[in-house]
């Protein structure tokens, strides 16, 4: 089941983003192939485990750009094959990773018939939250004027 946006442009301003994020979320979930686990090392790392039996690194590519990561397969046909029965799958496929602000790729490496995608957000210094001093009148300035007992 597809989702229709268009009523809500028209009352949102600056949502694009969002809106094109959930349209993706909704076409990835449609796709199964090739099969991967997303974990959560700790608060800003991350690990995209994807099964690529059969694969060889140079047969693989893994593009970011734009807060998208794009893991793509092209897997040669090798003539003369006969196959009596083909269980494992080896077609070609794309498979897009929407990534948040300030996630970076931090390296790639296949491990058994998996690829291991280490990611690792960084939140620049002047985006992180700081502590402000505040000015004023210290405690030790302030003269008591009078004191009578109530």
């Amino acid at each position: 089941m597809r989702y229709d946006w268009t009523p809500l442009w028209r009352s949102t301003i600056g949502f694009d983003r969002l809106f094109d994020a959930l349209d993706e979320v909704q076409r990835t979930a449609e796709e199964t192939y090739p099969p991967y686990n997303i974990e959560r090392l700790d608060e800003n790392r991350f690990q995209i485990t994807v099964a690529l039996a059969g694969f060889t690194p140079d047969e693989v590519s893994l593009t970011s750009e734009q807060n998208v990561l794009t893991l793509e397969g092209r897997k040669a046909d090798k003539e003369g094959k006969t196959f009596l029965h083909r269980g494992i799958s080896t077609r070609n496929f794309k498979r897009q990773f929407t990534l948040a602000d300030y996630v970076e790729v931090k390296g790639a490496r296949f491990e058994n018939g998996l690829l291991l995608i280490d990611l690792q957000r960084e939140i620049p210094e002047a985006m992180k939250p700081r502590r402000i001093a505040i000015n004023g009148a210290s405690p030790s300035n302030v003269t008591q004027i009078e004191a009578k007992a109530a």
